[in-house]
């Protein structure tokens, strides 16, 4: 059964078919849209959504400290551009995250590295002085999976 399947029953010429339909069948770039299948209304609706969707981003914080201060990290002096702007954080200053004040005041730009370490410095400073932070507070847990272990290996026993 092996044999049937080995690459050696496969001529040359084969592999040269199957790596030729392949190649000119696929492509390995983004999709192109399908032209002339989409009805205008539905066109209509999508382009709707999409200006939507662009206004309540501009409303978000984050969009508008990127209108406001330069794409650069305000501790490491990193640059960003629009491929890795995605790493490129908004920090609140006081730490309420609901105080957004519309000039920016609050805010800093920071790149996710110096944003976990402004964080921490924070939990740090808390630790520091006592102050339980994180997990060590939480409940501990309620329920003990091996609580009836014992009674079950004892009836086991012969």
């Amino acid at each position: 059964m092996a044999e049937i399947w080995s690459t050696s029953n496969f001529t040359e010429p084969y592999w040269e078919k199957l790596e030729e339909k392949i190649m000119s069948h696929t492509s390995f770039g983004p999709r192109r849209p399908q032209r002339g299948k989409i009805k205008p209304e539905k066109a209509d609706e999508v382009v709707a959504r999409a200006r939507q969707a662009q206004t309540e981003r501009e409303r978000s914080y984050r969009e508008q400290s990127l209108k406001i201060h330069p794409w650069i990290c305000a501790r490491c002096g990193r640059e960003f551009t629009n491929r890795n702007l995605h790493e490129l954080t908004v920090h609140h200053k006081d730490g309420d995250h609901d105080n957004n004040p519309q000039d920016g005041s609050n805010w800093e730009n920071l790149c996710i590295y110096c944003h976990d370490n402004e964080h921490r410095r924070h939990l740090d400073y808390l630790e520091g002085k006592g102050i339980q932070v994180g997990d060590e507070q939480g409940a501990s847990l309620t329920q003990n999976p091996f609580a009836n272990l014992k009674g079950l290996l004892k009836e086991k026993k012969p």
